[in-house]
This record gives structure tokens, C-alpha cells and sequence, in this order.
């Protein structure tokens, strides 16, 4: 299938604000191919079919942490607070945005968040693996430490002495003892 907009470009629009995965109106705009006023006069006209969990305006502290996290100059100019679509509200714009191109777009725009969601998904299952993967290592690992600790508290004690004792006085290898004649030199 031909997308028209690729999902990476799509995905790379999608920002968490209010703990909410949204996409904001000039982004969508660029997506839809309209200018953003033109989305926005759309929203404004159908305003009913945008609740507050479908559609809410940025305060200016969300639009600064949002300039600060996208980094981009061209945000400088904009005179209205940017509007925030979450996936329902962008599934609405393509009813209130009726060309062939806002549909192709708003199927591509919900699969990538399907495939976010999916990623989610995966991402704790992933996580359930390690963490079963960390306790059977954790379990493991204490038998080797457990091992090692008695092998170390067996060589920290005293080695036995093997050995035997003579009963009988010996001479001490290498001295003189009493009276010896030395060789005369002729």
C-alpha cells in the first residue's frame, strides 16, 4: 500500500502534553495540506463535535514547554494558541475536513497511533520479560554467591598441619657438634 504520509513523519508530530498523546492544529494542517486557519474555522464551525477530551486550546506555560521541547523558531509568529487534538478529536477532523486527502491522511494518522498503542504494549511486555528475566538470574546468582562465601570461609581457616614427630634428639643438619678433626693439608 502507497501511504500517503509516512508513519515515521506522522509519529514525529505526536507529543504528550497533559499526560494525553495529542497532535496540534498546524501540524495537522501541514498533514491535511490547509492552512491552519482553515482548520481551525472548520473546528470553530462543528465546535460541538470537539469536547474537552477531543480538543483543547494550549495554555501559554504549554506553549512554552512545547517551543522549549521543539526548538524551532517559526513558532514565533503565531497569534493564536495552538489547539491539541487528541485521536478522537482527529478522527472528528475528518469529518469536519471532507476532501479525499483528509481522509487518507486521518487513516494513516490513526494507524500510527495503533502502532504507538502496539509499541506501549509490546514496551510491558518487555518489561514482564526482564524483570522475570532479572529474578531468575537474581535466584542464580545468589547459589554462585552462596558457593563462593563458603568456599572463601573454608580457605580463611587454619590449614591443618600433616606432619610427624620424631621421638629421638637429631643433629642439626649442618653444624658442628663436639670435638672434629680437621684434614691436615700436605
Amino acid at each position: 500500500m502507497n501511504d500517503i504520509v509516512p508513519v515515521e513523519r506522522i509519529a514525529s508530530k505526536i507529543y504528550v502534553i497533559r499526560q494525553i498523546k495529542v497532535m496540534l492544529d498546524r501540524d495537522l494542517a501541514e498533514l491535511y495540506g490547509v492552512e491552519t486557519k482553515v482548520l481551525k474555522q472548520a473546528v470553530k464551525r462543528n465546535i460541538k463535535r470537539f469536547p474537552s477530551d477531543f480538543m483543547f486550546e494550549l495554555t501559554k506555560e504549554e506553549c512554552k514547554n512545547l517551543r522549549s521541547q521543539i526548538v524551532t523558531s517559526s513558532w514565533g509568529g503565531s497569534r493564536y494558541v495552538p489547539m491539541a487534538f487528541t485521536e478522537q478529536g482527529v478522527a472528528m477532523l475528518s469529518g469536519v475536513l471532507n476532501s479525499d486527502r483528509a481522509i487518507a491522511v486521518n487513516i494513516q494518522i490513526m494507524r500510527t497511533f495503533t502502532k504507538l498503542r502496539q509499541g506501549l504494549l509490546n514496551n510491558e511486555d518487555l518489561k514482564k520479560e526482564l524483570s522475570e528475566l532479572k529474578q531468575l538470574t537474581e535466584e542464580r546468582f545468589a547459589v554462585v554467591f552462596e558457593t563462593l562465601d563458603q568456599l572463601l570461609a573454608i580457605e580463611s581457616r587454619p590449614p591443618k598441619k600433616i606432619s610427624f614427630t620424631v621421638k629421638e634428639k637429631q643433629r642439626a643438619y649442618g653444624k658442628k657438634t663436639g670435638k672434629q678433626k680437621t684434614p691436615k693439608s700436605a
